[in-house]
């Protein structure tokens, strides 16, 4: 028998992304079963390791060598916890977390929660724009300014990709995964780090918590590796699968879900340290404020000693920004479906949320260049740690709650473990907010 979730605001709406809600059937088998729940996870992978994460990691290595290893870790670990709570959210009551802040909190919560949604999905864009355009720069020698224009029409790329099914889309993000991968491997064999030093790296300091500029980097690697827009994202995107209305068919899509996600979000951190890893020789060879791409790009082909490691730089660059921005475009409009009941056609809501990006990235790009790019990056990772707590602590409520929940209410250690990650969002949000008063 299932346990009825009964507390909800009214009868649950429409389904989240109606468009491919439950697109994907299931096999027969428990193998078939498992490998069908295989994607969400990647696709959330992506923003893990977006074009602002590189900015606040090339950063945090070139100043701080190895040290903030720790915070890749812990951040992910984070992650790990609270995107099985997004996966559980949706399994449990069949809501995205926009459409349960909706039924469950009260109505005048609304519009703010929706505003702070935007203005992360709207950094996570800046930072995409900024990114691809350097790839381009790079790879091609296309100016800024006009690489900053041409982002805009990717918007092209992803309703082709739509149209074709959403499991060609999870193929397309990962294939550029793979090729991520591959970039990052083939110089962390050229760089040679020590390990050594790499191991040390993963143990906690207080330092950083007790030195300023460590821990405004801490924060922009936190914002950059737990990400608002993913917990909306997954919570939409599990939803693509056909799992059954049983409480046994639930558990076994719940488990398949966390799985996927786990395995992704490890993957993600093997990115996330390799970025740390290669900005930390560029503080060995005494260059400790790189925080521009193009700077890195730059350096890392005479400190590495070999010709190809700036074209693998630019070419996981700019993978990483065509991959952010298919998921950018999903979570916009998961959130804008599940808060307003406001539906727009994709190119549309594209379009809206590309020119809200391409006008400040425009501006800093033409009036300080690279050097205000690499800044603008870091500088949304750290909007987005504070935008944080506003997804992370409805999502926290709602899925240690037996009476929004039933059944799959999230176990007690999960749940004390879940409230703790919260409280060290906001209390290192506090923090940031004072150092920087």
């Amino acid at each position: 028998m299932t346990e009825t979730p009964t507390s909800w605001n009214g009868p649950r709406g429409e389904a989240a992304l109606a468009d491919v809600h439950r697109s994907i059937r299931l096999g027969a088998t428990p193998w078939q079963r498992f490998l069908a729940f295989l994607g969400p996870g990647y696709m959330v992978a992506v923003g893990y390791m977006d074009p602002g994460n590189w900015a606040t990691s090339l950063a945090g290595g070139s100043k701080f060598g190895y040290a903030l290893l720790f915070v890749a870790l812990l951040s992910n670990l984070m992650a790990i916890v609270l995107q099985s709570l997004s996966a559980r959210l949706a399994i449990a009551s069949g809501r995205d977390l926009a459409q349960a802040c909706r039924d469950g909190l009260p109505r005048w919560t609304n519009i703010p929660l929706w505003l702070a949604a935007e203005i992360a999905i709207i950094a996570t864009d800046i930072a995409e724009v900024i990114g691809t355009a350097i790839g381009l720069n790079l790879l091609f020698g296309i100016p800024l300014e006009i690489g900053v224009v041409i982002t805009a029409l990717d918007v092209f790329l992803i309703l082709w990709l739509q149209r074709r099914g959403f499991r060609r889309l999870e193929a397309f993000v990962i294939a550029l995964l793979g090729v991520i991968a591959l970039s990052f491997l083939s110089q962390i064999l050229l760089a040679d780090p020590d390990w050594g030093g790499v191991l040390r790296g993963f143990a906690p300091t207080t330092e950083i918590v007790t030195n300023p500029d460590m821990l405004y980097l801490a924060l922009g690697i936190l914002g950059a590796t737990v990400m608002p827009h993913n917990l909306y994202l997954h919570s939409a995107i599990v939803q693509t699968r056909a799992w059954g209305d049983s409480l046994p068919e639930k558990r076994e899509a719940l488990r398949f879900a966390t799985i996927d996600s786990t395995v992704a979000l490890m993957f993600a951190l093997t990115i996330n340290a390799s970025i740390l890893i290669l900005a930390a020789t560029f503080h060995h060879a005494g260059q400790t404020e790189v925080q521009d791409l193009s700077d890195a790009h730059r350096l890392i082909g005479p400190l590495l000693g070999a010709g190809v490691a700036p074209v693998l730089f630019a070419v996981a660059l700019l993978a990483c920004g065509l991959n952010s921005t298919v998921t950018a475009t999903l979570a916009g409009q998961a959130v804008m479906e599940g808060f307003l009941h406001l539906r727009l056609a994709p190119w549309m809501r594209r379009l809206i949320t590309r020119a809200l990006a391409i006008v400040p990235a425009a501006g800093v790009t033409i009036l300080y260049g690279t050097e205000g790019m690499g800044e603008l990056l870091i500088l949304t990772q750290v909007v987005l740690s504070l935008q944080l707590s506003f997804a992370v602590i409805p999502l926290v409520a709602f899925t240690t709650s037996r009476k929004r929940m039933g059944a799959l209410v999230a176990p007690a250690w999960v749940g004390a473990l879940a409230w703790i990650v919260a409280a060290a969002i906001v209390v290192l949000n506090v923090k940031l907010l004072i150092d920087f008063l």
